[in-house]
């Protein structure tokens, strides 16, 4: 097991295409990092220049104490779990986990006991004798990190490997892959787009955009306190709800009335004279439901629900509303960016499954104030977290503790432009990239 340390790493291709841009990470012995981001983020490149399958075009990398930029895929000693598995279909699961050891003239004895190791650890046992082909998603999957682990590598390298299987499998996987790397202890690091594995499954997770690190944080961290549009915009599914407002005073002028924000989260609006408002689905409820304790930290607006989802232990309801030409714009450029279809002008709002608000007529929404961060349209910082970081008030992006207790070193992305709570890109001036 080793620290992976990526230093101002870049990848240019041949026809100058940026692909990857200053990225600086310091990834502790034993943590498990996610890297996510939407298409073309430039997350599989960076797993890619890790396991030495890209050339660096700039940068270092390092594995423990060793310079490894030039050093062979081989030689680095790192174990990769690909998307499709990459078994041989004629060899049975006992030799497809053997077979890196084989490669390595490791003796039969010393194989024998590492395969049976891995396969009471994957619980492949009753499988060891049959070959890919009469086995189920899960157990190939099973079968590559068998694999993986016999190899006793420094760290793991997943690549989207949940993403060939269904929902439900899915799920099964995630914990297992948990349940595993904490058992192990290994170095982890894991590209997905899926949001649900990066929020489940790693101690820190990094989101990408262009090539381009904007926030490094726990997914606590990462929910909670988004530190631009992107990042809030990205993370969450439902995605963080988006509201334009103009600033009068220390007064918010919204579609659903006038907004005053609490002593904990005023921020200095001056020389904004539109704002976004941003709130998760579950800051918002029926009125009727809140007691009045708790209805003194929010406002209630009214508002006409078009659509109602319940999904038994809770319900969303879809408030469609206007808002300004240039506002609207801006969401549907995130949409792209985001391979998203959910940004539009309309709040989606986390009902108590008790509601009864029928759909198609007016009803009372509470928003609890507390929850709201305030955006800048045009740069994409969120000024609210800013604000929070400035008076101490907030701890932006702090690593998660390892399993001996220690914290991880903190790995903000640099970029080509100015940085915005612990080194978190504002939302414009990155290059494309690809994923």
């Amino acid at each position: 097991m080793a620290a992976i340390t990526l230093k101002d790493i870049n990848k240019r291709y041949g026809d100058g295409f940026h692909a990857v841009k200053d990225v600086s990470l310091d990834i502790a012995d034993g943590e498990f990092v996610i890297l996510v981001g939407p298409s073309g983020c430039g997350k599989s490149t960076l797993l890619r220049m890790i396991v030495g399958l890209e050339d660096i075009t700039s940068g270092e990398l390092r594995i423990g104490d060793q310079r490894v930029n030039e050093k062979a895929p081989r030689d680095r000693n790192l174990s990769m779990v690909f998307q499709n598995y990459a078994l041989y279909p004629h060899l049975t699961v006992y030799e497809n986990i053997a077979f890196p050891l084989r490669l390595a003239k490791t003796p039969d004895k010393e194989i024998d006991e590492r395969v049976r190791r891995a396969s009471d650890l994957l619980e492949l046992n009753e499988h060891l004798e049959r070959k890919p082909a009469n086995l189920s998603g899960g157990q190939r999957q099973r079968v590559a990190m068998g694999r993986a682990i016999v190899r006793e590598a420094q760290a793991f390298l997943f690549d989207e490997p949940l993403s060939n299987l269904d929902a439900k499998l899915r799920g099964q996987m995630r914990t297992e892959i948990s349940r595993l790397q904490k058992r192990l202890g290994i170095t982890t690091v894991y590209v997905t787009h899926d949001q649900v594995e990066a929020m489940t499954l790693g101690d820190r997770v990094v989101v990408l955009r262009r090539g381009v690190i904007q926030q490094v944080a726990t997914p606590r961290e990462l929910y909670e306190n988004p530190v631009n549009l992107f990042v809030a915009g990205f993370i969450g599914s439902p995605p963080m709800n988006f509201i334009s407002a103009t600033v009068t005073g220390d007064s918010l002028h919204t579609p659903f009335g006038e907004w005053k924000l609490p002593s904990s989260r005023t921020v200095d609006l001056s020389g904004h004279e539109v704002v976004l408002l941003g709130a998760r689905p579950e800051a918002f409820e029926d009125a009727s439901v809140v007691s009045d304790t708790v209805r003194e930290h929010g406002v209630v607006f009214d508002a006409t629900i078009d659509v109602i989802e319940w999904l038994g232990n809770e319900q969303y309801a879809y408030v469609p509303y206007e808002a300004p030409e240039d506002i609207r714009a801006q969401l549907a450029e995130l949409e792209r960016e985001l391979d998203s279809e959910a940004l539009r002008t309309q709040l989606v709002v986390a009902l108590d499954a008790s509601s009864r608000i029928p759909e198609g007529t007016p009803a009372s929404i509470w928003l609890d104030l507390r929850r709201v961060h305030v955006f800048d349209p045009e740069s994409g910082e969120n000024l609210t977290v800013s604000a929070l970081a400035q008076r101490g008030e907030a701890e932006p992006n702090q690593p998660a503790a390892t399993g001996d207790g220690r914290r991880p070193a903190p790995g903000p992305g640099t970029t080509d432009q100015p940085a915005t709570a612990s080194g978190s890109a504002t939302e414009s001036g990155e290059a494309p990239a690809t994923s």
